[in-house]
């Protein structure tokens, strides 16, 4: 086109408008499958109470992601096309062909020869009137990798999550609660029994209320310095002394303060103290029924008892006095079920007409983690649908990779390579593209979605635990594998069935 009188403007546009042409059609039609999936959404126990079950097009999620789809995918078109043209490459040095030293390694190692074909078609793009994008290739396959890997450490860390309750505040396995955290649980009786129980690891007391933290009031732990058992720590650490506090870290945050600093911490205008910030944690769940000020993940502080003045931690007057609830941990060889009926003839022990009777409480889940556990059907699709989408990412460009050297495998058959050496050459360029991806993009994909994971168990204050399932990982790469000699074998048939008569014609 330019040897005819192309300016570089339309020879632009026309390497352009192609592929701008599928970006159009790909977004919208993806739009389109959108809207019609949308009368099956929301997914859920909330499904059945959803009063628009309908079509429903939500201009904020797909207009705006539609019309951001188009302008950064159109400006990579552009920007692309202008850089093939062929007047930015008037005066340039025509590059060398580069050779793969993978594939001379596999010729020197005695490799047949349809597989040191099938390595050089993966790794080198060959001469430019017949040059194949693979980088782009290996690139994309990198891509589909990292997003199938990242995807499934997120859906997984979510499982996880909601089945294991040290993550959300819940460190422990029961809590003995007196009164509905009201009353208060005989301390020497409570250590005798739970000390006489083989079942039991450790245990630690705790009283419930609210306390002024620079003039904003916050539900409150209050603990023993250096309890056996404690809400888990995210930055520094627990109470090591009397003039140190733990806050969760929604209520850092709404204090403005960090680890570190000091805060005034009051019970109305008595007991007035100065607490040094060492650290942030989980809280838990629990706290006094019916009250709704109570600890939750990122809410609430942990402080020495004894900030609370003495008739606050005993307010009936009961005798005799301990704490409001205990925390108890069981050792790990031992179920929840199994320790339930000592656990059980315990708090009936510690049960007194003055405290209103002992309860035992299992885990008690905040709701955000009621909400995922819920919801944890839909997680799970949605994990789904992106690892569907980025293996079909994956399969296409394979398929695009191998069917791009057709013409040098019709040209194979010249020169007396058997339909089986193609099939096999084939399934080598497919295989080598695969594993480069898998040897970047499942360390990449790890990384990635380790780091998602931490980004969002951070936002909801829970512990930043990702879980990285080896074996899924292990089946997902050998899948791709196998997806790789699944999808070459098509153009491969092609490409046995091009007419070397016509291809030497074409010569």
């Amino acid at each position: 086109m330019r040897s005819v009188g192309a300016n570089p403007s339309m020879i632009v546009s026309d390497a352009a408008i192609g592929v701008l042409g599928a970006v159009i059609v790909g977004v919208v039609i993806a739009g389109i499958v959108a809207v019609a999936l949308s009368p099956l959404t929301p997914l859920g126990p909330v499904r059945p109470f959803y009063p628009y079950r309908g079509v429903a097009f939500d201009w904020t999620v797909l207009g705006l992601g539609m019309l951001a789809l188009l302008a950064v995918l159109g400006a990579f078109t552009v920007a692309f096309a202008a850089r093939s043209a062929p007047h930015r490459r008037l005066g340039r040095p025509r590059p060398a062909r580069r050779v793969s030293k993978v594939a001379d390694a596999a010729s020197s190692a005695g490799l047949p020869a349809s597989a040191v074909l099938g390595i050089r078609f993966a790794l080198e793009p060959g001469a430019d009137s017949a040059a194949t994008p693979v980088r782009s290739t290996i690139f994309g396959t990198t891509i589909a990798m990292v997003v199938v890997i990242a995807t499934v450490i997120f859906g997984s860390s979510i499982g996880t999550l909601v089945s294991h309750p040290a993550l959300y505040g819940w460190d422990w396995t029961y809590e003995l609660a007196g009164g509905g955290g009201a009353g208060d649980i005989p301390a020497h009786r409570a250590q005798v029994l739970l000390a006489q129980d083989p079942q039991v690891s450790a245990w630690s007391g705790y009283y419930f209320g609210n306390l002024e933290i620079d003039g904003r009031t916050v539900p409150v732990l209050g603990g023993t310095v250096r309890a056996s058992v404690a809400p888990p720590i995210l930055v520094g650490h627990g109470l090591d002394g009397s003039d140190q506090i733990v806050l969760g870290p929604g209520t850092l945050a709404q204090l403005h303060k960090t680890v570190g600093e000091w805060v005034t911490v009051s019970y109305g205008t008595s007991n007035v103290q100065r607490l040094r910030i060492v650290g942030t944690a989980t809280m838990p769940a629990t706290g006094v029924g019916g009250v709704t000020g109570h600890p939750s993940m990122g809410i609430g502080a942990l402080v020495p008892y004894r900030i609370f003045p003495a008739p606050v931690r005993n307010q009936f007057g009961n005798s005799p006095t301990g704490p409001n609830a205990i925390f108890v941990r069981l050792r790990s060889s031992v179920t929840p079920d199994e320790a339930r009926p000592s656990l059980d003839r315990i708090a009936r022990a510690l049960t007194l007409p003055t405290n209103y009777g002992v309860a035992l409480l299992g885990v008690q889940r905040p709701a955000q983690i009621v909400n995922y556990r819920s919801a944890s059907g839909t997680a799970a699709l949605l994990s789904l649908g992106l690892a569907l989408g980025a293996i079909s990412a994956l399969g296409l460009t394979l398929f695009a990779s191998v069917r791009r050297r057709r013409r040098d495998l019709a040209l194979l058959k010249v020169f007396g390579f058997t339909g089986r050496q193609l099939a096999v050459a084939v399934a080598w360029q497919a295989s080598c593209a695969v594993a480069i991806g898998a040897v970047i993009g499942v360390p990449l994909g790890v990384i990635a979605g380790d780091s998602l994971w931490g980004l969002f168990s951070r936002a909801i204050y829970a512990v930043p635990r990702a879980s990285a399932p080896v074996t899924t990982i292990v089946f997902i790469a050998l899948g791709a594998f196998a997806l790789a000699n699944i999808v070459a074998v098509l153009p491969g048939r092609i490409a046995r069935n091009t007419s070397t008569a016509l291809l030497l014609r074409s010569e």
